[in-house]
């Protein structure tokens, strides 16, 4: 579906109008209070919105939809949404007191308070690195996958528009306003962006609702093909295609050997990576530590608490009904973008398997779509291996097993051999662009299209804003200049963004390869590496005032050495539970530490006098609220 004149004036309308908002917000920002902190005078609904526009962008609309689509994951992705309200409400009485009465700027400046000036640089490092090589890079690359189906066939100054092509686009967009505007910039334009989502989000779910219903209201939609994918009888009513994809796709406790997010998980593994991502990240806290006083920051998280009960109804939901409604589509998707280039390369060495150096995956989608070609391959990767094809087991459930241990195989022989990108049965993350695309009638969709790029550059902004934050305040105020002044500490900000933008748009073309099994798979894996550790870390000093000062260091140190560990030996286990292992080891250790050498007497923080310190009860009530509903959810969706 291409886009009408209506579409155009909409988004080009949107755009300018909430961007030029921002920027005027902001216009008096100068000194770096002001620029990285918003004058530490946001208050709580700014604050709400902004966490949530932070957060929900073409991470949950591409890459957590996706996953949803999948069947052996279905809606249980949803408990990072739902596992997130919880822990907000935590952070809101928990951790938030302790960051604004200690006055930081950033998360890492409290370990300096707390342990030394060793772990506070140690945290930066590895955040500056994760914000920018992970979070910055996933999120450009979820933007221009969510706007290529919508642009479809659309050029550029003589120039198709394609994934590289949108990488840039999202990219400098975010950039120009976070260096334009700082933080105010970034809460305020937030405001829009997260209405206008969540917004678009419940017409785009609202139509899926439809056309699960009466598919042929909608072009390009065959209602046989969608009961046959829903797995009902033709002409069934919606009721009955919404609980044949409930029973199939809606559960919130999958098996122990789930490979995404098993029921082990749900005991302690995924409260590790939403602490970290709601309590010690940032470009989430940032939005926080800016607020106007205690009581409007904990009226502000608890806010987006509530609202991140909704997000699974408007991205999960409409994910499971996009796979069944454009099953076909993203089969296409893969087949002409993810595997032609790997089976051109198979056509070319497949009558020498032994001196062509190459292996070939293939997942179990591909072997069930296309078995005759998953065999072919198989019983190449097997000359390769020097062994007997394996036999034994349908195709659809031992094909993808037996050539992945062949592949094993192969390597522990010859180590040189190049494994080729996976080939895939279906492009999960096109769910989502693709029901968008589908279904939305004309100004809608440049109302989508809008609202989808607004949300990715201030999650972007976010991102870059608290990269830029920590680079200033950390290192370079810190190491490279200690007499900076406050002009020059906001120019430094301002030219760490395109910098941090560069990196992103150079690196997020290339997580389209299926190794990384999904950018929602991607972002979570490897923020392991250091997640476990700044937890562990802020626990034992947050809560247990006699750990050593030395424990800080050795807890952010040891964390990716031995996630890195587990993930090389223990692949098979599922990431939130190799995540959960990695905390426990280094509570162990940090514990040994502290009996060992406890502090004398309890570390002693700062305190700043310039907004109040006093406590919410109304965000006590409602926090209770939102998790007695957190609970409810489970039990219906069980």
């Amino acid at each position: 579906m291409g886009l009408t004149g209506i579409d155009i004036v909409v988004f080009l309308v949107l755009v300018a109008v909430v961007i030029g908002v921002g920027v005027l917000m902001s216009r008096r920002e100068r000194d770096s209070e002001a620029y990285f902190l918003a004058g530490r005078g946001l208050s709580w609904w700014l604050i709400g919105f902004s966490l949530i526009a932070a957060n929900i962008s073409a991470e949950q609309f591409v890459g957590m939809s996706g996953q949803a689509a999948k069947d052996y994951v279905g809606l249980a992705i949803a408990s990072y949404e739902w596992i997130a309200a919880v822990t907000l409400v935590a952070v809101a009485f928990f951790f938030l007191p302790k960051f604004l009465r200690s006055g930081i700027y950033t998360i890492p400046e409290y370990l300096e308070y707390r342990y030394n000036h060793t772990a506070r640089t140690i945290m930066s490092l590895l955040m500056v690195v994760t914000l920018v090589c992970v979070n910055i890079t996933t999120v450009i690359y979820l933007g221009a996958k969510a706007l290529e189906p919508l642009l479809a066939g659309q050029t550029l100054f003589k120039h198709r528009i394609d994934i590289p092509t949108l990488a840039w686009m999202v990219g400098i967009a975010a950039a120009i306003y976070v260096a334009a505007g700082g933080l105010r910039a970034c809460a305020w334009t937030d405001l829009f962006w997260g209405s206008g989502l969540i917004l678009g989000g419940t017409i785009i779910m609202v139509l899926a609702f439809l056309a699960l219903d009466s598919p042929e209201r909608f072009e390009g939609l065959d209602p046989q093909a969608v009961c046959e994918a829903v797995g009902v009888e033709q002409g069934a009513t919606f009721s009955q295609k919404f609980a044949a994809l409930k029973h199939r796709k809606m559960h919130m406790v999958l098996p122990a050997d789930n490979p995404e997010i098993p029921w082990t998980a749900l005991v302690l593994g995924i409260w590790i990576p939403n602490f970290y991502y709601w309590g010690l990240n940032q470009y989430i806290m940032q939005r926080t530590l800016g607020a106007r006083s205690l009581a409007d920051g904990q009226r502000g998280v608890v806010f987006a608490a509530a609202l991140k009960l909704i997000i699974p109804f408007v991205v999960c939901i409409p994910g499971i009904i996009a796979f069944a409604l454009y099953q076909d589509q993203l089969q296409e998707t893969a087949s002409e973008k993810t595997n032609a280039p790997t089976l051109a390369v198979f056509q070319k060495v497949k009558d020498r398997p032994k001196t062509s150096g190459k292996l070939f995956e293939f997942n179990k989608d591909f072997a069930e779509l296309y078995p005759e070609q998953a065999s072919e391959l198989l019983r190449f990767n097997a000359a390769v291996a020097g062994v007997t094809v394996p036999t034994g087991g349908s195709p659809a459930n031992s094909l993808a097993k037996m050539n992945g241990e062949l592949i094993e195989q192969a390597l522990a022989k010859n180590s040189q051999l190049e494994v080729q990108t996976e080939l895939v049965g279906y492009d999960y993350d096109s769910a989502f662009p693709q029901l968008v695309a589908g279904l939305s009638p004309p100004g809608l969709l440049g109302f989508v299209i809008a609202a989808l790029m607004g949300a990715v550059v201030s999650s972007l902004a976010a991102m870059l804003n608290a990269a830029s934050t920590i680079f200033t305040m950390d290192v370079y105020k810190e190491y490279i200049h200690r007499e900076a002044s406050q002009a020059n500490l906001v120019l430094v900000g301002r030219l760490c963004v395109p910098v941090a933008v560069l990196v992103g748009c150079l690196f997020a073309p290339r997580l389209s390869r299926p190794e990384y099994q999904g950018a929602f798979h991607f972002i979570q894996e490897f923020q392991g590496y250091i997640s476990p550790g700044v937890l562990t870390v802020f626990l034992f000093g947050l809560f247990v005032p006699r750990t050593p000062r030395a424990a800080g260091a050795v807890g952010l140190v040891l964390c990716p050495g031995v996630y890195g560990l587990l993930h090389l030996v223990a692949s098979h286990i599922s990431f939130l539970n190799r995540m959960a292992i990695t905390a426990g080891v280094l509570s162990a250790v940090l514990l040994v530490l502290t009996l060992a050498q406890p502090l004398p007497e309890p570390a002693r923080l700062p305190v700043q006098t310039k907004i109040g310190l006093e406590s919410s009860r109304a965000a006590k009530f409602f926090g209770l609220v939102v998790v007695l509903a957190t609970v409810a959810l489970y039990v219906v969706f069980w």
